[in-house]
């Protein structure tokens, strides 16, 4: 996993789990529900970029 994918991984999962709790906080589904998907996709990429990973090694 390169440097640079695993930061983009982990600011989209920072960056909605702060939506989903500003959401949360101030009783707005839509937003805690967009930093659910935000949250979900930063998590994605981080498993694609293992899985890369992880074939590169076996290759």
């Amino acid at each position: 996993m390169t440097v640079e994918h695993k930061i983009d991984a982990k600011v989209d999962q920072v960056k909605g789990t702060a939506k989903e709790t500003y959401g949360k906080v101030v009783g707005n589904k839509k937003v805690e529900t967009e930093g659910k998907v935000e949250k979900g996709i930063g998590k994605v990429k981080e498993t694609v970029e293992k899985i890369k990973d992880d074939i590169k090694e076996k290759l």
